[in-house]
């Protein structure tokens, strides 16, 4: 028998206000869905999806990365491209004023096309970036070392060396993605909350009405609701668990296909009087990462300036964990936020802050030169899938309950048109696409890729209690969590 769908007058809950299940809302709010609430226990109307005011999840951040090239992951690609069109639209609704969340005006934009460089440390571009130079439409990627590419970018005003290397002779190339730059998350967040909100999108955030307690199930085992921290119970015919890394330990069938892992951000602030405050201006330095997949030793990525003036710069060459025994007795990592009852994570693990700091004396080194050193660390926890890919369907053995997670650090990008393929896959709508395919209920097997090792318990190399933190005073006391 089919998995029963909701009809579009029948409650639908969501799970988790950040990028998933705001477009999610969203989505099936502008399709016509007519009972759409999401819960979420982070009061983000106060908050505005900013850490500094108190969030603490993936989506609530001050920017994230926007690029198209994917090597040979044609899939994420054109989604990519596709999500493009939407935050341009986006920014359009805002300048124009024809959707400005409050707090917001027309001059705010939620994205910027400034570009993507995707480094690396020698002579030739890695497999990644030349499979995306040959995927990507002409011109739009450009390499550092071509003279043809080095003309056009300068006939485009582009800047393919923003990085003032020690040493300029050593070897060193870079792709420039063109189609790329950075949104502002906090404020995509808050522009999508408004917009679902027009469309008749129902949100309860809220420390305790808004946290998910249980999933409530019938006689039958199938999914008809959840109940709240506050006791209420509250009926859908589809709950969709939008979570995050919050989402394996909400849902043990996700055991083998997901686990909550923690990447490393440090953050300098730059004075506005000082001259790396316009340097470092979007207008003047692109969205980047720097040996991405080579290890623990790689895996850096960074942005322009904030208007704050806050020049961030995140590690994911090592995934860090937090397993713990869950009351089935099995081990399953556990985002530690700043609010975690009972435990804290002081700073950053000191592997993470070695490799950020060893790449801005070789890559930056104007800003310690002008007293400017990092003032701020925190770990963000993501959902990642074993193979990248994201995970968005039915639950397996439970009608009434769908998942839309995995986003292993990449799919914030995607946020526009992101809720309109996971209303399409709760309808069964276009399921032979190859990126619903991806995205099916899977477990590891002989022809699927492993691109992140998952679940290596307590007793694993990444996790945190195995892992030296950052005690270094010269941090500050911001350097706490």
């Amino acid at each position: 028998m089919a998995a029963r769908s909701p009809n579009k007058k029948d409650p639908v809950i969501i799970v988790g206000a950040g990028a998933f299940g705001l477009s999610t809302a969203l989505h099936l709010a502008r399709r016509g869905y007519t009972s759409v609430t999401v819960f979420d226990k982070q009061p983000y109307d106060e908050s505005l999806y900013s850490y500094f005011k108190g969030c603490d999840a993936a989506s609530a951040d001050i920017n994230k990365i926007i690029r198209a090239g994917y090597g040979k992951d044609i899939i994420y690609q054109d989604i990519t491209l596709e999500a493009v069109e939407g935050w341009n639209q986006w920014n359009a609704e805002l300048q124009s004023g024809q959707t400005v969340p409050p707090g917001m005006t027309t001059s705010d934009r939620v994205w910027v096309n400034n570009g993507h460089l995707s480094m690396t440390d020698g002579p030739v571009l890695p497999p990644f970036e030349q499979a995306s130079l040959k995927s990507m439409p002409k011109n739009t990627q450009l390499v550092t070392t071509n003279a043809h590419d080095q003309q056009l970018a300068k006939s485009l005003g582009l800047n393919l060396e923003p990085f003032k290397r020690q040493t300029p002779g050593r070897p060193n190339v870079a792709l420039f993605d063109r189609t790329g730059g950075m949104t502002y998350a906090d404020k995509g967040c808050r522009f999508a909350l408004h917009k679902a909100r027009s469309y008749g999108a129902k949100f309860v955030l809220d420390p305790v009405a808004g946290e998910l307690k249980q999933l409530l199930h019938n006689e039958k085992d199938n999914v008809i609701g959840i109940r709240t921290a506050d006791g209420k119970t509250h009926g859908a015919s589809m709950v969709i668990l939008a979570c995050g890394g919050w989402t394996p330990s909400i849902l043990p069938a996700l055991d083998g296909l997901n686990e909550a892992t923690a990447g490393s951000v440090a953050l300098l602030k730059i004075p506005k009087n000082s001259p790396l405050y316009d340097r470092f201006a979007p207008k003047n330095f692109p969205s980047w990462q720097h040996k991405m997949r080579d290890g623990h030793v790689g895996g850096l990525y960074g942005f322009p300036r904030t208007d704050d003036g806050w020049l961030k710069i995140g590690y994911r060459g090592t995934k860090y964990t937090n397993p713990q025994v869950q009351s089935d007795g099995h081990e399953r990592s556990v985002p530690i936020t700043r609010w975690t009852k009972g435990e804290t994570i002081k700073a950053i693990p000191k592997q993470a802050l070695s490799v950020i700091q060893t790449f801005l004396d070789d890559y930056l080194p104007e800003l310690g030169e002008a007293g400017i050193h990092i003032s701020m660390t925190r770990v963000c926890w993501y959902n990642d899938s074993f193979d990248n890919h994201l995970t968005v369907d039915r639950v397996p053995g439970s009608d009434g309950l769908m998942v839309a997670t995995s986003g292993s650090g990449h799919a914030f990008k995607y946020f526009p048109s992101l809720g309109n393929w996971i209303v399409d896959v709760m309808e069964g709508v276009g399921c032979d696409r190859p990126a619903i395919k991806a995205w099916r209920w899977r477990a590891l097997g002989e022809q699927q890729r492993t691109v992140n090792e998952i679940m290596q318990g307590s007793k694993g190399p990444r996790a945190l209690a195995n892992i030296a933190l950052v005690t270094d005073s010269r941090l500050g006391p911001s350097a706490s969590l």
